[in-house]
């Protein structure tokens, strides 16, 4: 059986990440596949947007180090909001050096990012010592690393030989890295989580090499499995309503993934 036809709660009991599992049958039980980007510079922004859009996502996505007036009192609020509302953080660090310096950054410096981000992410060009790094800070704290193995960027330099190499270091830690940011799911195997960033309802793009997919596009024609929304969202005038909007053509793509694998 193609495991895309799989439901995200039969997949749920394949995991080996623990936090994998969690975030499954989050979604499941939300009924949303829609993580938002929230690439926003102010604390209030932030946690404006994560209220009012919290009941609709599953993983909300930051980048922290961009708020101007950062304090450690706004991790401490998310966290709240996200225990609240039932969503995961995704840190979206980009994690891209060798495995000593990693682990500091990651625990340590002003963001300690492995406090309260569930989720962050990393380059795998470094090599097996960054994962290695990471789960040094985070694998304890049940945290759970995505590698970077296709970006929604034109021109970018991942090519095939980089997302099987990619796969592989996966394989190598699957207590620890929980999935891909991807365009397309890299694996048959269910405990995978396959992350698709650039997605907006209708297909376009920007003046900076954004490329975009719908929906539809990412879970039903590419195999993917969550949907991270930001401009499509954040340049709007009712967030939440779009947010609401994008959750059920997220599922609604579930869905029909789901019908048409299974005929």
């Amino acid at each position: 059986m193609n495991v895309s036809s799989l439901s995200y709660e039969a997949r749920s009991h394949a995991c080996r990440h623990p936090l994998a599992k969690r975030l499954l049958q989050l979604m499941t039980n939300k009924q949303t596949n829609l993580s938002v980007s929230a690439d926003v510079t102010s604390a209030k922004a932030l946690l404006t947007l994560a209220n009012a859009i919290g009941p609709d996502i599953c993983v909300l996505k930051t980048h922290i180090d961009i708020i101007d007036d950062f304090t450690p009192a706004l991790t401490e609020r998310l966290r709240e909001l996200a225990d609240r509302h039932e969503f995961l953080l995704f840190e979206d660090r980009k994690f891209a050096d060798i495995g000593h310096t990693v682990m500091h950054q990651y625990a340590g410096g002003i963001y300690r990012i492995a406090d309260w981000a569930d989720i962050t992410n990393a380059h795998a060009l470094p090599g097996p010592g960054i994962v290695q790094g990471l789960a040094q800070a985070g694998q304890a704290k049940q945290r759970g690393l995505l590698l970077l193995a296709e970006m929604s960027s034109a021109g970018h330099l991942m090519d095939k030989a980089y997302v099987q190499q990619t796969l592989r270091m996966a394989q190598e830690f699957p207590d620890f890295v929980m999935g891909f940011i991807t365009q397309h799911a890299l694996t048959p195997e269910p405990h995978w989580l396959n992350f698709t960033p650039g997605i907006k309802l209708t297909q376009e793009g920007d003046t900076l090499g954004q490329q975009y997919v719908t929906p539809e596009q990412a879970i039903v024609d590419h195999g993917t499995d969550i949907i991270i929304v930001g401009r499509g969202i954040l340049k709007v005038s009712h967030p939440q309503a779009e947010a609401a909007r994008y959750r059920q053509a997220g599922w609604d793509a579930y869905q029909q993934r789901l019908l048409v694998l299974k005929q």
